[in-house]
């Protein structure tokens, strides 16, 4: 099974996203700010992250950077309301995978984690 990291100190859309999460088939793990999000990252090693960009202790741009190369197998996708070009670009340059601004589509994240995952529609976690 798949393991998901879930960084974001909104408490509705940790509920959100920890349930469809889970309605995928993945294992679930919550992060509700960036110093949390590295010591899950270290601890529990997961296959993707979800990472907001404005979280308290350490920034997802933070996490991002400490992170860096040392984990070349993570997949990170910023899942953030910061949505302007230099974000994105900021983003990409310091190792996302991918960048989704907030309000999203759900079925259309779902793609984007089953893409990164290489996990076809069918096939579970």
């Amino acid at each position: 099974m798949k393991k998901i990291l879930i960084a974001d100190d909104e408490p509705n859309i940790v509920i959100s996203l920890e349930y469809l999460m889970k309605r995928e088939g993945f294992e679930v793990l919550i992060a509700r700010d960036g110093e949390e999000a590295l010591a899950l990252i270290e601890a529990e090693r997961p296959d993707l992250v979800l990472l907001d960009a404005m979280m308290p202790k350490k920034t997802g741009f933070e996490v991002l950077q400490a992170v860096g190369s040392r984990k070349p197998g993570l997949k990170i996708i910023m899942l953030t309301a910061k949505g302007r070009d230099t974000d994105i670009e900021k983003g990409r340059a310091l190792g996302a995978d991918d960048y989704v601004i907030k309000p999203f589509s759900t079925r259309e994240l779902v793609e984007r984690v089953r893409g990164l995952l290489d996990l076809s529609g069918s096939e579970a976690p």
